[in-house]
């Protein structure tokens, strides 16, 4: 079951040069109890009319009857934290703001120019199906190694809050600048890394930090016809191959997302080139360079 719920800004802030917080307060039945970990969302940005009021179960269906140039992008985004009461839930995002040579999205110029009572419209988790959107999947794995780029950083911040305190691993969180560094409480058994890129491309601290991590790993090649869509988790394959279990028993947990050209490379250097099991790694393609995603 899926919460489908208009929420209304309550506070934002600009915490770095390329995050800016937002607070949302929506339906106590959004959401629900446990860890959060690395959990997606919804977000239906206001259109020309409005925030999308969505009425029924096939509030998607309704929402794509919308004429494209009435209606508001949809975009996913994980949870930064996730406070419940009796009256409320309250979500906050951190939106990565992206830039490039064609201009912002549509995100996030909405996310900079947001404002107290603003208005969205959220679709995740419901109070009788919390785990609604949550991939990370470590079963009894002995150690976790968590990478990605500034669109995985509140993920993996959330996952790092989430462990319990005996947790052990590595977090390597690659950035646009050392301006975007934020704090994050973490086990004292996981080491946190930030890559600032400061103008690289995609993956130039990501890539070679991370192989560095595996042993006898060399450089990655370039990506080749691995799909623009890229989600293989240790539950799920989206090129449908076969999955031996459902979750490691042992051994290391490896959580990779980002851009999908980096995760594919990613992905042909630890599971083709050094024989990691697939049931020990999640590959998630959270965007890709040029094309929007919802």
């Amino acid at each position: 079951m899926m919460a489908v719920t208009v929420a209304t800004v309550t506070a934002t802030q600009r915490v770095s040069p390329g995050f800016q917080r937002i607070t949302f307060t929506t339906d106590p039945t959004f959401g629900g109890p446990g860890p959060v970990f690395d959990q997606r969302i919804k977000v239906v940005l206001p259109g020309a009319s409005g925030p999308f009021r969505p009425e029924g179960s096939d509030w998607f269906d309704a929402w794509q009857r919308v004429p494209v140039e009435e209606r508001g992008a949809m975009r996913t985004y994980s949870i930064r934290a996730m406070e419940q009461s009796a009256e409320a839930t309250r979500v906050v995002i951190d939106f990565a703001l992206h830039e490039s040579p064609e201009g912002s999205g549509p995100a996030t110029r909405w996310a900079r120019a947001a404002r107290v009572g603003d208005e969205v419209t959220l679709a995740g988790p419901h109070r009788d199906a919390p785990r609604l959107g949550v991939e990370f999947a470590p079963g009894g794995a002995e150690r976790v190694v968590l990478a990605g780029d500034e669109t995985a950083a509140p993920a993996i911040a959330r996952i790092l809050e989430d462990l319990p305190a005996d947790a052990r691993g590595a977090a390597l969180i690659e950035v646009d600048s050392a301006a975007d560094q934020l704090p994050i409480e973490a086990p004292e058994g996981m080491s946190v890394e930030w890559l600032p890129r400061e103008g690289g491309e995609h993956g130039v601290r990501l890539i070679p930090s991370l192989l560095a991590l595996v042993p006898g790993a060399a450089a990655a090649g370039e990506a080749g016809p691995d799909p623009d869509d890229i989600w293989e988790t240790p539950t799920y394959s989206g090129l449908g191959e076969e999955l031996a279990e459902a979750a490691p028993r042992s051994g290391t947990y490896w959580w990779i997302a980002g851009e999908a050209g980096v995760v594919a490379r990613l992905r042909r250097a630890l599971v083709r080139e050094h024989g990691i099991e697939r049931s020990r790694v999640a590959f998630m393609g959270y965007w890709k360079r040029g094309r929007a995603m919802e």
